[in-house]
């Protein structure tokens, strides 16, 4: 096959939560594998644990840090809506982009703008709207450009756990679908139709294969 290479790539999952604990205790429950610490998010003032699905591919549990300041701007996830304070769930996903303006200025659905975010002596640059909102409320990836070198996953630890697929459930599945179709192509991904948004990941584990939503 010859043409423009793909511009986006399946980055991570993301597990929303009221607090941190509590976040990494459902992962835990439902994988059977404790996700490791991550770091925090000094300007979106958030923290976060992290746990490898394969080289360039990984969870992310994500919660406000009650020790933090409060940021500047809304947080990204939509954390400052109070909606976002229910039980631990899958609440978006995120692609990783080669070229991220070109992709928020070309990809219908692709909410921006791009803002700089740093955990420790990481930097990248990742879209976030500025009232800190999520495409099609989630179903609709977050897309990310990370610096050249290594993907982050590549340095985390292998507990065994690798994506197997990952299903987008949403009344505008086919929209979503269609808008990504010339971007981005993994077979693990799968768009349906339903009457609200839902996600769904299955993991294979040290335990046998794990559902997480």
């Amino acid at each position: 096959m010859t043409g423009k290479p793909a511009l986006l790539a399946l980055d991570h999952i993301t597990v929303s939560a009221r607090s941190l604990a509590d976040g990494v205790a459902a992962v835990e429950s439902a994988l059977g594998v404790r996700a490791p610490v991550g770091g925090a998010h000094p300007s979106m003032g958030t923290h976060n644990h992290l746990l490898r699905l394969g080289p360039s591919l990984f969870l992310e549990i994500i919660a406000i840090d009650p020790d933090a300041p409060a940021p500047a701007r809304a947080r990204w996830f939509g954390l400052d809506d109070p909606a976002s304070a229910t039980p631990p769930r899958l609440s978006t996903w995120v692609a990783r982009a080669e070229r991220l303006d070109e992709a928020l200025s070309t990809i219908p659905g692709a909410a921006g703008p791009a803002v700089s975010v740093s955990r420790g002596s990481l930097t990248w640059r990742i879209s976030v709207p500025d009232d800190g909102s999520m495409p099609f409320d989630g179903a609709f990836p977050t897309l990310i450009e990370w610096p050249t070198g290594p993907h982050p996953a590549a340095a985390m630890a292998d507990l065994g756990c690798a994506l197997l697929r990952f299903e987008v459930e949403h009344p505008a599945a086919e929209v979503i679908a269609e808008s990504l179709a010339p971007h981005l192509t993994d077979e693990r991904l799968i768009f349906r139709a339903g009457p609200q948004k839902r996600l769904t990941a299955r993991i294979a584990t040290p335990h046998g294969p794990r559902v997480l939503v």
